[in-house]
């Protein structure tokens, strides 16, 4: 018979595995999925917050900082008129907006829309109107531009609006303008009034006002660049002896009337103001935003802008600054997210080994029955790496997708690797694991128990090896910190993760000693359940270090990010006290009076109020006689408090202590008032009578007391004395302590005082802090670190059960027909868990404390934490151990450990011993 026409005997060995264990599959494609979709989600997310964040601060920042200003002179005096006239007619400014516009040096590109040009005079003219406003007799200065678009950024409120009658030349004497509804109030401008300019040729340029107009949008670069556009400003006069102010303002003058600027001595400028296009920018882009900033205003780029717009052109901008603390923020916070990354990497890594190695395990026979009959191991790791790669790569596939669905605007190829990377890794498990342990027939031997194992030499020289990585790692991580000159060093990162595979390592030789110990008194008892639990504890297989690293490295990875978590609310409520000084602040060291006894009834009967700390406030206080007072006289704040209510305030936002008895002794016969001083200015007065010149006259105080640190000021030196002891004892200040208070009232009262612009809540400062999209999404990856730790970690304990399962179900049902009852096998089974349960719980906590307390010197969380405050407050914030984030993890691991020992109990008992034993099973 002809071989070749006998049809096939077997099927296919991927579909017919498949079907044979359809369920392992399907578990083994979620898990791929979700950890896929981790690894692919993380690049991305890093780059969307980063994006958003870039945008954030370009688009945020004040106009007068991101726009790139463009000034040139016109034409010298000495070329014709006519060339003079056409340099600033609205056609040639428009001609060289657009070209200045693209001109620029990608990705460095203008919004169009929101730029702008035109001409304005750079000197400001006296104007000599007898009805302009005078405050100290001084006339207003203004200056007059001709902006583009002023119709398109303002309305018109009154009047009409002002147009060039003709060709506007040198020699044109009137021209039309148009002012804001500021300047219009304050300098008393209506539609018809007039201003002379005063030109070069004698006669002067009239301006008539035609129209009243009204910013659309008064914080854009139109109108923000240039406040006296919007508004005047009273100004102070730095030449005159004693205060002199006067005002400034600007008459905005239509397109196309430029000629006319030239003829005035008011030095006519021509300038472009290109406000930045943030639309499309990248994180990716900051190398060549910063390369781009850098030549257009001193490099080849500004030659290239001198040829559009003249050879005297100048480039201005502050986007650099801007780029710069972008650049800042973003290495400070870089590689503190990098360390959440590399824990989450490690522990997903070594479940996906664990999964490999349960499946490898549960099919041992299998194999080990084909290669007996003659199965080579290139064939059989080929089929086992195609009916894995079947499962895995779609599901990789798929957590590829959905990271790319949900995470926009961020590159695609890190996401690529990432989600390669985990089916990459997994398709190899199995055939690897089976290349190394099916080398050679295998034989049934002794057991590799726990308590008997003995490390190899080999084992002993890795071990060793790691020790000394780990331990460079948190000396270099310690000693410099997350990050280096050349960026985030991925040793220093893995620290914690170094840190948790030592501790395994430790935990693993050292677990059999409390087996010993506990075996001998338990094997004495009457009752044989601790006896077979410790028993069955020992007969474990000695390869555990695999799931106890995960663990560890899982509760490490939970709890270092809970505490950068928990540090940085810290850190954010410490510096919102800091700033405030209490739960709300009502300030008025500007007034001319201090707050009324009135206006603190007032407060204090505002819904939600405790209490109410008055406190006088006195900056720059020199530490002198009135007579001795010169310009580097050394100076401090000087408060005068009530001593029982601000140690109750002190109390009650954990501030330490406030020493209200040394003010208690009050004013001494000599006339010395005890004070409570800072450390440094302690130090500088000493313990004799040192006389200050306060407000309302000289005083002499001694310093009974030192305070680090207090709540109505910061970051200052300072003096604390009993108010009541001074000549002006009227408070300035009123610091508010209450759990729920009514701002809004709190403005109301204020405002009825004069004083609301001094009102300040804790909460609305600490939500300052949060106001950026890089710390958000910092903060967002790391919370996704604690879930994705915690997680992993619960997912590495059913693993470890899962792969001893069908032992512990053949032995319960064994015992179940010598007698053991229900509860007794659920008992049996729960303490067999138990100690690798608790072994790696505990060891979790003390790794996890210990892995904190040995990096906290080298993170510092000030960037990831206070980046969007006050730029005067110290962006410093330590790592600290949070113990919710250390216990919770923890817990779980045993809580899940009991639980499914107490399923599998009560499964075991409803499917009954029979289904369980069967003749000639070894197991």
């Amino acid at each position: 018979m002809n071989a070749a026409k006998i049809p096939a005997a077997c099927a296919p060995w991927v579909r017919t595995r498949l079907r044979t264990a359809p369920g392992i599959s399907a578990a083994l494609a979620v898990l791929v999925l979700v950890t896929a979709f981790l690894a692919a989600a993380f690049p991305r997310s890093v780059d969307a917050y980063e994006t958003e964040a870039l945008r954030h601060d370009v688009t945020t920042a004040p106009p007068g900082q991101s726009v790139l200003e463009v000034t040139t002179l016109p034409p010298a005096l000495g070329q014709p008129p006519s060339v003079r006239e056409g340099a600033v007619r609205e056609a040639a400014l428009a001609s060289a907006h657009g070209a200045l516009a693209g001109a620029l040096p990608g990705p460095l590109r203008a919004d169009v829309p929101l730029s702008s040009y035109g001409v304005h005079t750079t000197k400001p003219l006296a104007a000599g109107e007898p009805w302009l406003p005078r405050p100290d007799a001084v006339p207003p200065q203004l200056t007059y531009a001709a902006p583009s678009a002023l119709a398109d950024h303002s309305t018109l409120r009154s009047g009409r609006w002002p147009v060039a009658r003709g060709t506007v030349t040198l020699d044109t004497r009137e021209v039309e303008a148009a002012v804001t509804e500021d300047t219009a109030r304050e300098l008393r401008i209506e539609p018809g009034s007039t201003v002379e300019v005063p030109t070069q040729r004698g006669a002067p340029l009239t301006v008539r006002v035609t129209g009243v107009v009204a910013p659309l949008h008064p914080k854009s670069g139109y109108w923000a660049i240039d406040p006296l556009l919007r508004a005047p400003s009273l100004v102070r006069d730095p030449e005159a002896s004693t205060p002199v102010f006067y005002w400034r303002g600007t008459l905005l003058l239509p397109q196309d009337t430029g000629p006319a600027l030239l003829a005035t001595t008011g030095e006519p400028e021509m300038y472009w103001r290109l406000a930045p296009d943030a639309s499309d920018l990248t994180a990716a882009d900051v190398p060549g935003l910063e390369a781009g900033v850098a030549t257009v205003e001193n490099g080849p780029g500004l030659l290239e802008l001198r040829d559009i717009a003249g050879p005297n052109t100048t480039l201005t901008t502050d986007l650099d600054a801007i780029l710069d603390a972008y650049s800042s923020t973003r290495a400070a916070i870089g590689p503190v997210v990098t360390v959440a990354a590399v824990g989450i990497g490690a522990v997903a890594g070594v479940v996906l080994l664990m999964t490999g190695g349960l499946i490898s395990a549960r099919r041992h026979h299998e194999l080990a029955l084909l290669r007996s009959r003659g199965g080579s191991l290139r064939g059989i790791g080929g089929r086992l790496l195609a009916e894995t790669a079947v499962a895995v790569v779609p599901a990789a596939a798929l957590g590829l997708l959905a990271a790319v669905l949900l995470v926009r605007e961020a590159r695609f190829l890190p996401a690529l690797a990432g989600a390669a990377a985990v089916a990459a890794l997994v398709c190899a498990v199995l055939p690897l694991r089976t290349a190394l342990l099916h080398r050679r027939p295998l034989l049934h031997g002794d057991r590799d128990d726990v308590v008997d194992a003995r490390p190899s030499r080999g084992r002993t020289v890795a071990e060793l090896t790691l020790l000394v990585l780990a331990a460079g790692a948190v000396a270099a991580l310690r000693r410099r910190g997350t990050s280096t000159e050349t960026g985030t060093d991925l040793l220093v990162s893995a620290a914690p993760v170094l840190v948790g595979l030592i501790a395994a390592l430790v935990l693993v030789r050292l677990y059999p000693l409390p087996l010993r110990l506990a075996a001998r008194p338990v094997a004495r008892l009457r009752g044989a359940v601790g006896f077979l639990s410790l028993a069955r504890a020992g007969r474990a297989s000695s390869s555990g270090t695999l799931p106890l690293l995960a663990l560890l490295i899982a509760l490490t990875t939970a709890a270092f990010g809970g505490s950068v978590l928990a540090g940085v609310a810290d850190a954010r409520d410490g510096a919102a006290l800091r700033a405030v000084g209490a739960d709300a602040r009502i300030s008025a060291e500007g007034a001319l009076s201090p707050l009324s006894d009135g206006f603190v009834r007032r407060v204090r009967a505002v819904d939600g109020v405790e209490d109410v700390a008055p406190v006088r406030i006195e900056y720059a206080t020199p530490l002198a006689a009135s007579g001795d007072v010169r310009s580097d006289t050394r100076r401090a704040t000087l408060m005068g408090v009530e001593p029982g209510s601000y140690a109750r305030l002190a109390r009650g936002t954990g501030l330490p202590d406030f020493p209200a008895a040394a003010l208690g002794s009050g004013q001494g016969q000599d006339g010395v008032l005890p004070a409570v001083a800072s450390p440094a200015l302690a130090e500088r007065l000493g313990g004799k009578p040192h006389t200050i010149r306060s407000q309302a006259g000289d005083i002499r105080v001694r310093v009974a007391a030192v305070l680090a640190r207090t709540s109505a000021v910061g970051g200052s030196e300072f003096l604390v004395v009993d108010a009541r002891r001074l000549a002006a004892p009227g408070p300035t200040t009123l610091l508010v302590t209450g759990a729920s208070l009514d701002g809004r009232q709190l403005r109301a009262a204020a405002r009825e005082a004069g004083a609301e612009s001094g009102v300040r809540l804790r909460p609305a400062e600490r939500a300052r802090f949060v106001d950026t999209p890089m710390q958000s999404g910092a903060e967002r990856i790391y919370g996704a670190a604690v879930v994705a730790g915690a997680g992993y970690a619960l997912l590495a304990v059913l693993l470890s059960l899962l792969r001893t399962a069908p032992e512990r179900g053949t032995l319960l049902a064994r015992l179940r027909t010598m007698g053991l009852t229900t509860r007794q096998g659920r008992r049996l089974l729960a303490f067999e868990a138990m100690p690798q349960a608790l072994l790696a719980a505990a060891g979790g906590l003390l790794v996890g404390w210990a892995t904190i307390a040995l990096l906290a010197p080298g993170i510092d969380l000030g960037a990831l934490a206070l980046a969007g405050g006050d730029p005067s407050t110290p962006h410093t914030a330590s790592l600290r151990a949070d113990p919710a984030s250390l216990a919770l993890p923890a817990a779980g691991v045993v809580a899940l450990a009991a639980a499914v020992a107490g399923i599998q109990a009560w499964w075991v008992s409803r499917r009954g011993s029979i289904k369980e034993l069967r003749a000639g099973d070894t197991r």
